[in-house]
């Protein structure tokens, strides 16, 4: 059968008025059913009240994030974050596009108030903690993630969607509630007889589907040199690398920053050359596109670096641009270890074998 899906499109108005027409012309040619603020009929009812209606109709949820955190509900956060929070709670699938360079934003559609710009940066890292996340540069650019992130997530995540009631016979009706009542009945038999998951339904096929990715192996060459100074020799060794069982290894520093020298660090002390031999210098180049992976996969968030003020003061700092960031481990990365754990698919080791010569 046919399904549509109907998708929520949650931001603040005023200043995305033209991303949000963009999604949603978008969402329509993909045969999508798009729910939003500027659809919304005039009532007396009350207006959160309302959207939590529309919000418990739609399939998915598709959050777009600006320069703006928008106005303040009697709950103390702004109305796309209580949205936002409402999805979560009704388990929706949650597609998040945040600006890739909020500090480029226009003055006009931009915070200017220090307390609701603090907000927004807060609710940034939030959004951005514990799922793949999404960075549009500009207008133009949203038809096409949408288009390529949308279909992904519904082939991962299917949901119950819409179905003309004329596609639908009575006889298929019957078998098709006779089976979900079977299936009912063994779920709840096998849910009785064993302890209760922490993890979602989602969450369960998310980990599931990042293991089966990272269970690859990957190039890598390890420079060694021996020897002091003039007659040092340079040596390169080969190695092949399983990332799915790397990944759970990962060392974090104490501010929780990605940083390929401790990786590096827990690469070589599994080698047993490094135990064997004493070499004076080491390095292994860094694993192309591995920070992109984890971050798709969520392991990742960006964490931007505010600029330096121009002063007098501090005129012997470094002065950063206002689109550098830094890359932090989420809260995610822990979950899957624990995933692992659960569903016995920790490593004792990384898989790491020389290639000959």
């Amino acid at each position: 059968m046919e399904k549509r899906y109907q998708v929520f499109v949650s931001s603040t108005y005023a200043d995305l008025k033209d991303e949000r027409h963009k999604v949603i012309q978008t969402l329509m040619e993909l045969d999508c059913i798009p729910a939003g603020m500027e659809l919304f009929p005039a009532t007396d009812e009350d207006q959160f009240e309302f959207i939590k209606r529309i919000i418990d109709d739609c399939d998915y949820y598709l959050l777009i994030i600006g320069g703006r955190y928008g106005s303040i509900t009697t709950q103390g956060i702004s109305y796309t974050e209580q949205e936002y929070e409402y999805a979560l709670e009704r388990g929706l699938k949650v597609i998040a596009l945040l600006h890739e360079n909020p500090n480029q934003i226009p003055f006009d559609k931009s915070e200017q108030d220090p307390e609701l710009r603090a907000r927004l940066q807060s609710f940034r890292g939030k959004v951005a903690t514990g799922r793949i996340v999404k960075f549009w540069p500009n207008a133009e650019a949203l038809p096409g993630i949408v288009a390529l992130s949308l279909p992904k997530t519904i082939k991962m995540f299917p949901a119950i969607g819409w179905v003309r009631a004329d596609k639908v016979s009575n006889e298929e009706l019957l078998v098709e509630i006779n089976e979900l009542r079977k299936q009912n009945a063994e779920f709840s038999k096998a849910l009785s007889e064993v302890e209760p998951s922490i993890f979602t339904g989602s969450e369960e096929k998310d980990f599931a589907y990042i293991y089966s990715s990272l269970n690859r192996l990957e190039n890598i060459e390890v420079a060694i040199k021996q020897g002091i100074n003039s007659k040092a020799e340079v040596l390169n060794k080969k190695y092949s690398i399983n990332l799915a069982s790397l990944i759970p290894f990962i060392a974090t520093s104490d501010s929780h920053e990605y940083k390929w020298y401790l990786i590096v660090n827990i690469i070589l002390s599994e080698i047993p050359l490094m135990q064997t031999e004493v070499a004076q210098n080491f390095w292994i180049a860094e694993i192309k596109n591995l920070a992109d992976d984890l971050k798709m996969y969520g392991f990742l968030t960006k964490n931007y670096i505010p600029p330096v003020s121009n002063n007098n003061e501090l005129r012997s700092i470094i002065r950063r641009r206002g689109d550098e960031y830094r890359l932090i481990y989420s809260e995610k990365l822990e979950r899957y270890k624990y995933w692992l754990n659960v569903n016995g698919k920790m490593p004792k080791y990384i898989e790491i074998n020389e290639k000959p010569e």
